[in-house]
């Protein structure tokens, strides 16, 4: 697993009977025979490109390994997505309608593999793992091009707004996508406690005592109200 990352993931593992190590550089995960990463990163935000994906997969490969890809947050820049990989290479990705689409309560995903491993896939989660309208609401989403346009924009703004709210805050991006905003704050642990008071909820890191992840945002309302709450002393 390269890490630190989403924490399901490894969770799933173990209660499956894998042994999960965290590791932190690409390279690492060419000796595993599951090497995970989720792509765009949480709560970073890091992106592995194309090239360095196929190598880590062509590795994998060597020694009878997969690579499975979570691409839950790829949906914000098409580029990122790596579903060519799957055609030669032992890679499986995962998407979901949950975040870009803000679709969560749907319970919707897919995998994307070569057919045989679909086969397979598809053979474990039986002939009715997902309700018909989720299908249609999953399919009228994928299609509706002019809105995933028109919605990438608006989050690249809405993301640069937040980016001058915590800042003013005293807060430093680091990192993070237009979906979310990965902070470094002095004073992370009171502020999360600050905004916890004011229903405002933010995710602090047992790994990293200066580091905070911000949702973005819903609306203008929602944005004021972060600012408000951030310069806030109750």
């Amino acid at each position: 697993m390269l890490g630190p990352t989403y924490n399901e993931h490894a969770a799933c593992l173990r209660a499956a009977g894998w042994r999960v190590t965290e590791v932190r550089q690409f390279a690492e995960l060419a000796g595993a025979d599951l090497a995970v990463l989720v792509n765009p990163n949480n709560p970073d935000g890091r992106i592995a490109d194309h090239a360095t994906l196929a190598a880590v997969a062509a590795k994998l490969h060597q020694r009878g390994g997969w690579l499975l890809i979570d691409e839950a947050f790829a949906d914000v820049d098409p580029a990122i997505g790596a579903a060519a990989l799957c055609e030669k290479l032992p890679v499986v990705i995962l998407r979901s309608f949950g975040k870009f689409y803000g679709l969560g309560g749907l319970r919707l995903g897919f995998a994307i593999a070569a057919p045989e491993t679909v086969r397979r896939i598809a053979a474990a989660l039986g002939s009715w793992a997902v309700s018909g309208p989720a299908l249609q609401v999953g399919a009228l989403a994928l299609g509706d091009e002019a809105w995933a346009e028109q919605m990438r924009e608006q989050l690249a703004e809405h993301a640069t707004r937040l980016d001058f709210i915590l800042t003013q805050a005293g807060g430093k991006v680091i990192g993070g996508t237009s979906l979310f905003r990965f902070v470094r704050h002095p004073d992370a642990r009171y502020l999360h406690v600050q905004l916890a008071r004011q229903r405002v909820w933010v995710r602090k890191f047992d790994w990293a005592s200066d580091h905070l992840r911000f949702g973005l945002p819903a609306d203008d309302a929602a944005l004021g109200r972060l600012a408000d709450a951030l310069s806030s002393d109750d």
